[in-house]
């Protein structure tokens, strides 16, 4: 019996191989959302033979700046930060993008970022009855509100000032 090595990545099941190959064959940018405990970061990468190039990021601490109470991983915070990376993006030049997700799974929090990014301006495909509900984007559900149009705009403003 041969021994068949097998790739640490894969065994830690960081990596989907597969699904990397077939996304890096397509030579396109490509968006990662990771939620964590507490936050949700966006990244808008570019593959490169030696790695991959992070061209922007968003991350939601930048939420509590714009004066954001609550939580920084629900729906709200999750499309304001994919807002926000969306916005960084285009004033690098990217136009168009695909989103990764690895292996994770497709959530609510996910579909929120994307459905920020894409109200940012960015071409992603993306089927609009996967993303989330306009009521859940603005927080209505929630016990703690936040004005999400009054951070967007915040955010609109301080990208047009850079």
């Amino acid at each position: 019996m041969a021994y068949s090595k097998i790739l640490r990545r894969l065994r830690e099941e960081k990596t989907n191989y597969r699904r990397r190959s077939s996304m890096l064959r397509g030579r396109r940018d490509f968006i990662t959302v990771k939620i964590s405990n507490e936050n949700c970061q966006v990244q808008i990468h570019k593959p490169e033979l030696t790695g991959d190039k992070v061209i922007a990021s968003a991350h939601s601490r930048f939420l509590l700046k714009k004066g954001w109470n609550g939580s920084r991983k629900n729906i709200p915070a999750a499309y304001l930060t994919g807002y926000l990376a969306g916005k960084k993006a285009q004033i690098k030049g990217v136009k168009d993008a695909i989103l990764y997700s690895g292996t994770d799974r497709y959530t609510q929090r996910m579909a929120a970022a994307l459905k920020g990014i894409l109200d940012a301006g960015m071409q992603i495909p993306a089927d609009p009855e996967a993303l989330p509900a306009e009521e859940r984007i603005k927080g209505e559900h929630l016990k703690v509100k936040n004005d999400v149009d009054k951070v967007k705009s915040l955010i609109d403003s301080e990208v047009k000032s850079a």
